[in-house]
């Protein structure tokens, strides 16, 4: 996880959370509050990447007043939380390092913001402007996952047979969050991600074929994980993973079962 995405969460622990509401306590909507703290982004975000740290701590303050907030101020709040994906930030952190900083804690913000944030995340996720920032990409996967909602399984499924491994990897953690789906979703979820898992096994047997053992190396692993959570089975071994399928494909099962 790069630097940037550790300190923002490493903030979001640390930021004293909002008093929760009250159960009959009603839910203000269209607070003027939220329109300073609005106000107070957009001039952050103004100054070309100076005050982009600044820019981050409103990030979290949004944060902490999505779930206190009623429906307008929840789809206001995605709204200026995903239009941090527009400033430009042309400088580059280090060589081929682009200055992404402010679109990575915009991406981690939105993952604790659905279901509203899905469609943003979605136009986000292949989007022209940031396609080739592969670390972002990813984290945008990864904040699909957290919102749990079945609108991202067919992009996040999608990602299994992207060109490159981190994202294929960041498709088969996000699909992890979905362990308590409906057993039809866990099935298809988990169908695809064997494939996936038992064509590379097959790839990576050519010695001569570098990229397909590095591949292996990349996916192996978040492909497993998910495939234990979305099942509640335990298994390592592709080939028995493959049996267990074949067994249990037709059968109720779940997190869980063993």
């Amino acid at each position: 996880m790069v630097l940037s995405t550790l300190l923002l969460a490493v903030s979001l622990a640390a930021a004293p959370a909002s008093l929760p509401r009250l159960q009959d306590e009603p839910i203000v909507d269209d607070r003027p509050e939220l329109k300073g703290l609005f106000t107070t982004l957009q001039g952050h975000l103004s100054k070309k990447g100076v005050e982009d740290e600044q820019a981050r701590t409103i990030l979290d303050k949004l944060v902490q007043e999505f779930p206190q907030s009623g429906p307008k101020d929840r789809a206001a709040i995605v709204k200026e939380v995903a239009g941090c994906f527009d400033v430009k930030r042309p400088k580059e952190l280090q060589e081929g390092v682009p200055d992404d900083r402010i679109f990575l804690s915009s991406a981690v913000a939105l993952g604790t913001m659905g279901p509203e944030s899905v469609k943003p995340l979605l136009e986000q996720l292949g989007g022209k402007d940031h396609k080739k920032n592969i670390r972002l990409q990813v984290e945008i996967a990864h904040s699909l996952g957290k919102t749990k909602s079945p609108d991202a399984v067919k992009s996040l499924l999608s990602l299994l047979k992207h060109k490159d491994s981190p994202m294929q990897a960041a498709g088969a953690e996000a699909l992890g969050n979905y362990l308590e789906a409906p057993l039809d979703t866990r099935k298809v979820i988990f169908e695809e991600l064997l494939k996936t898992l038992m064509d590379q096994m097959i790839k990576k047997q050519d010695i001569t074929d570098t990229e397909a053992m590095d591949r292996w190396n990349v996916i192996s692993g978040p492909i497993i994980t998910t495939l234990q959570k979305v099942s509640g089975h335990n298994e390592t071994d592709p080939e028995l993973w493959q049996r267990w399928w074949n067994d249990n494909k037709k059968k109720e099962w779940g997190p869980k079962a063993e």
